[in-house]
């Protein structure tokens, strides 16, 4: 699908979403990448195949001891 050079990485590799955006679609929340990854501003995805990828965002916690936030991976 990806005639970028150098190639894209494909949908199967862990760094799928570094593939060039081809159609964006932000009023929807979506946009197409040129591996044929669907991803959502969740962070979820949808591979050609059709396997879903769940978001995988970081999750904001509250850490009582400083009462600031944090990030966890």
């Amino acid at each position: 699908m990806c005639s970028h050079r150098p190639a894209c990485p494909t949908a199967d590799h862990p760094d799928r979403d570094a593939a060039r955006v081809v159609a964006a679609h932000p009023e929807q929340g979506w946009s197409l990448l040129c591996n044929g990854t669907v991803v959502f501003d969740d962070t979820g995805e949808l591979l050609p195949g059709g396997e879903i990828i769940p978001p995988h965002r970081p999750v904001i916690t509250t850490m009582p001891s400083r009462g600031g936030l944090a990030v966890a991976a």
